[in-house]
């Protein structure tokens, strides 16, 4: 049964606090025109970005993948803060849930979260920010939202929220022995029943208004 009150929030970075899927197809397309791959719109990255890089690019680009890597993250780094923003609402969740313990447990490289962190100035709003590379494996491994909590002196159980917008997400959430949360309608990921998330707010502002009345 899930607590009705949480106890920690936990957080998924790009597509649920922050837009940055610009700056992603940009990095990913320098790396297909070099290997002569057909070129994503920022729509296909969205759609079809699922793992992180370290599960994703040896499939993509066999054993090239640590070049297509460094390429990646070469452009990557020298474009991503221009392209990240916060998605609509999410400063507010953010600043209804500081009434508790928050963090970020995200497949984005770490270092390049913690940059976005920093850069929205967002960093007063988080315990811990835990990114792919950071833990033993990544999303949907567990091991991320567990050393998330190690971090923050919890332990994982159901009065943790972990919130999301796929249904990778929710499997890591479930996976971790946490509560699933979706937020938002994931169109773009086969909708909310594909997902089967324990909780669902189907609108930002619906989930400040949940937090505001546990608050």
């Amino acid at each position: 049964m899930t607590p009705t009150r949480p106890s920690v929030l936990l957080y998924d970075w790009d597509n649920t606090l922050v837009d940055g899927w610009a700056g992603i197809a940009a990095a990913l397309n320098a790396v297909f025109a070099e290997f002569g791959h057909p070129l994503w719109t920022v729509d296909d990255t969205r759609h079809r970005l699922r793992v992180s890089l370290r599960e994703s690019f040896p499939v993509m680009f066999g054993d090239r993948w640590e070049h297509a890597r460094d390429l990646f993250y070469g452009v990557l780094t020298q474009e991503h803060l221009q392209h990240v923003s916060p998605m609509p609402g999410a400063e507010a969740v953010l600043t209804a849930g500081a009434a508790w313990p928050q963090g970020v447990v995200s497949n984005k490289a770490g270092p390049f979260l913690r940059r976005e962190v920093t850069h929205l100035g967002w960093d007063r709003f988080f315990a811990c920010v835990i990114g792919a590379g950071d833990a033993a494996a990544d999303k949907p491994d567990p091991a991320p939202i567990h050393l998330a909590l190690r971090q923050m002196a919890r332990v994982a159980d159901r009065s943790v929220w972990y919130m999301g917008d796929t249904a990778l997400d929710m499997r890591t959430a479930r996976a971790a022995g946490v509560t699933a949360v979706m937020v938002g309608d994931a169109l773009h990921d086969g909708g909310v029943e594909r997902a089967s998330p324990d909780i669902h707010f189907s609108t930002t502002d619906a989930l400040v208004t949940r937090l505001a009345e546990h608050n």
